[in-house]
């Protein structure tokens, strides 16, 4: 018995010393050709400028939102960190994305997006350095200013607040997938079909568990404003970039719609 034991643990030894390919959604270290990991760094250099220059700026404003900045990265951290199995070995996630971007803006959440990204690159083997420009541009760019404008479009369009935060966090989410796709089959073109081709094919990939990922999102993020609505008072009305709580409370009323 004790030798079936030690059988067992220098297997499991054995197993994890083994290199083996993994897939994960933010695209992995060396898969990108270089001219492609060049094009999207230099791509992203200025939003991760003006996202720098937001961030200095609120901050010097209002200290008291570095607490605010602080969660917001963590829940995009957390989030985009769990990896669900997908199809042909692959693996999607959410992105976590939308609480930072509704809050404080699409360009606050690139500096936060690309210090998560560069994190789990680091730390989680969770994408690359060489690729981390590509993916910035698909979590950190492309998806926070979709949600942005959608959540101002939503709430422009007076829809409840709950709707707005999932509408803006679900699409959010599938717009990081399909930037991803977009970027893979522009680098990766079928010789029968093209980029167009390739790109359904990047994207059905995902698509079966990345839908009922997006709904998920959505309601963590409802579930999240609602706290803040709820025990960030204070935080929540100093936050200028989202027009304090008239963009969370009806007019004349500080009852939240959500």
């Amino acid at each position: 018995m004790r030798c079936k034991g030690w059988l067992q643990v220098w297997g499991t030894f054995i197993l994890m010393a083994i290199p083996q390919k993994a897939y994960g959604m933010h695209i992995m270290e060396g898969f990108l050709p270089v001219r492609w990991c060049g094009f999207w760094t230099i791509l992203v250099l200025p939003f991760l400028f003006l996202g720098y220059r937001s961030i200095k700026s609120l901050i010097a404003e209002k200290p008291s939102l570095k607490m605010m900045l602080a969660l917001a990265g963590a829940f995009a951290f957390v989030l985009s960190a769990l990896k669900i199995p997908s199809v042909t070995g692959s693996s999607s996630h959410m992105t976590g994305i939308a609480l930072g971007a509704i809050l404080l803006g699409p360009y606050v959440m690139s500096i936060l997006g690309a210090i998560v990204l560069l994190f789990q690159a680091l730390l989680l083997a969770h994408g690359g350095i060489t690729t981390l420009g590509a993916n910035v541009f698909s979590m950190a760019v492309a998806g926070p200013f979709v949600v942005y404008y959608i959540f101002r479009l939503s709430r422009a369009l007076q829809l409840p607040v709950w709707l707005s935060v999932f509408m803006a966090a679900a699409i959010g989410d599938m717009i990081t997938y399909i930037a991803t796709s977009g970027q893979l089959a522009l680098a990766f073109p079928l010789a029968q079909g093209g980029v167009l081709l390739s790109f359904y094919k990047f994207i059905g990939i995902f698509a079966v568990t990345q839908m009922p990922l997006a709904i998920i999102e959505g309601l963590l993020t409802v579930m999240a404003v609602n706290f803040i609505l709820e025990y960030g008072d204070q935080d929540l009305n100093e936050i200028s970039l989202v027009k304090r709580k008239d963009v969370f409370y009806d007019e004349g009323s500080r009852e939240a719609r959500i």
